[in-house]
């Protein structure tokens, strides 16, 4: 590929990417960015509005971002979500499953042993993100799969590569999440096309909601023991922002990943890397 072709990898002008969860942290980022490299962009959210942090943010980009509420584990709402943004945009390029999450209730501690754990939030955590990204790759890469072309990038985690204490559920599910990208890579490449590529982004320890009370003193703000042994296995010494999957994101997205499928890319500050030691 000459200088001048690897310039356009990056133009998204004309491409339509759905985005399950979108209105969350990562899927936000990621919207708002592809929005500027000129996609389309559809998000998938059960919120009612986009959340502020988009549109404060998409005022001028040449993409245009719209809500499409939908449940991803409702098969019956996302083909419904997939009619309106065939109407709305026309085919779908791209799909980024960032629908994904935790609960305190699928979580072992010092007042919860395993044997604890209640049925019903292991299966919300199994059900979110494994079939919450199997789901929509139904339904949206039915589409890829008749157009023999498109690229599916699921989010995965840490926790796939290395199950973290207390994180029973969330661990195995994101563990599924990379196993699922890997076959379905397969799949469509040898039942429908090679231009159809499925990979994944493994986000390193990024503070959300959903972690920070495990990983910094509510009061303080200091880490807490479970966050400065974190840190202590980061060798960059800090914890991630949405900002820094971006580049990831956008290269598995581009022309320039074409020959890649099949893989789960850790963006983490380097902790699969080290051993404390």
């Amino acid at each position: 590929m000459n200088p001048k072709e690897l310039q356009k990898c990056y133009d998204f002008f004309g491409k339509t990417a759905v985005i399950t969860g979108g209105g969350g942290v990562i899927g936000s980022e990621m919207a708002v960015t592809l929005a500027w490299f000129g996609a389309n962009v559809a998000i998938l959210n059960r919120t009612a509005q986009l959340p502020e942090r988009i549109t404060t943010r998409i005022e001028g980009a040449p993409g245009r971002v719209v809500l499409f509420p939908a449940d991803v584990l409702d098969m019956q709402a996302l083909q419904v979500s997939a009619a309106q943004i065939q109407d709305e945009f026309g085919d779908v390029d791209i799909l980024i499953n960032a629908a994904g999450g935790n609960t305190p209730a699928a979580m072992t501690g010092p007042e919860k042993n395993f044997f604890d754990l209640p049925t019903e939030a292991l299966k919300f955590v199994f059900d979110l993100n494994v079939l919450g990204t199997i789901l929509p790759s139904q339904v949206f890469g039915k589409g890829m799969a008749e157009n023999k072309q498109g690229v599916i990038l699921n989010i995965s985690s840490m926790n796939a590569y290395r199950p973290l204490t207390r994180n029973l559920a969330y661990s195995a599910a994101k563990a599924g999440v990379s196993n699922f990208t890997q076959w379905l890579a397969v799949y469509m490449a040898q039942e429908y096309s090679a231009n159809i590529r499925v990979n994944a982004i493994a986000p390193g320890f990024f503070l959300g909601e959903q972690n920070r009370y495990l990983l910094t003193d509510e009061k303080t703000g200091a880490l807490t023991a479970r966050g400065q042994t974190i840190m202590s296995h980061t060798p960059m010494n800090r914890f991630g922002e949405p900002a820094d999957l971006i580049g990831t994101m956008l290269w598995l997205l581009s022309p320039a990943a074409a020959f890649v499928t099949g893989i789960v890319v850790p963006v983490d500050g380097g902790f699969l890397a080290c051993s404390g030691v």
